[in-house]
């Protein structure tokens, strides 16, 4: 016997529906705010969009992706928010630094979901250069922020039926 395809997958979880209750946290960097400004209102966007009030949208911002992991494990132990979409946009540079922010964050971010079970989505743009940040976040564009709250729909519905 085989298990369920992606598909039997898709259509248990349906296409989720965001309770009433059901209270988002948005950690967002401040370090490249006019990508990072973007990228939270296409997350809001989606996210009102599938029926969550605003007052169920809670934002805190952070000097910058450095400082996204922790701050998104403080909104998860406190057993509020059904999801965490951490956000941010760390362009290449002439050094390593890249490097060093990207893992380290998407590391921490990943470690958060694991220790809390909260659903922690990934929603940092790690881009090459300016042009690739500004496609990647413009509303006209195809915000990928608004993505980033499909993600976490959709890992709140996948919870919810295991």
């Amino acid at each position: 016997m085989s298990g369920p395809s992606e598909t039997d997958v898709q259509a248990e979880s349906g296409s989720p529906v965001i309770g009433g209750t059901d209270i988002y946290a948005l950690v967002a960097s401040r370090y490249n705010d006019y990508i990072t400004k973007e990228l939270i209102e296409g997350v809001t966007k989606g996210l009102k969009a599938h029926g969550a009030p605003e007052r169920n949208i809670r934002l805190v911002r952070v000097p910058g992706a450095m400082e996204i992991p922790l701050a998104a494990k403080w909104l998860a132990s406190t057993g509020r928010y059904c999801a965490i979409i951490c956000l941010g946009s760390v362009i290449r540079g002439a050094t390593t630094h890249y490097e060093v922010v990207v893992n380290a964050c998407s590391s921490g971010v990943a470690q958060v979901g694991l220790e809390t079970g909260v659903p922690t989505i990934f929603g940092v743009l790690t881009t090459e250069n300016i042009e690739q940040a500004i496609e990647r976040s413009e509303i006209t564009l195809g915000n990928k922020g608004y993505e980033f709250a499909l993600t976490a729909i959709e890992m709140v519905s996948l919870k919810r039926s295991i």
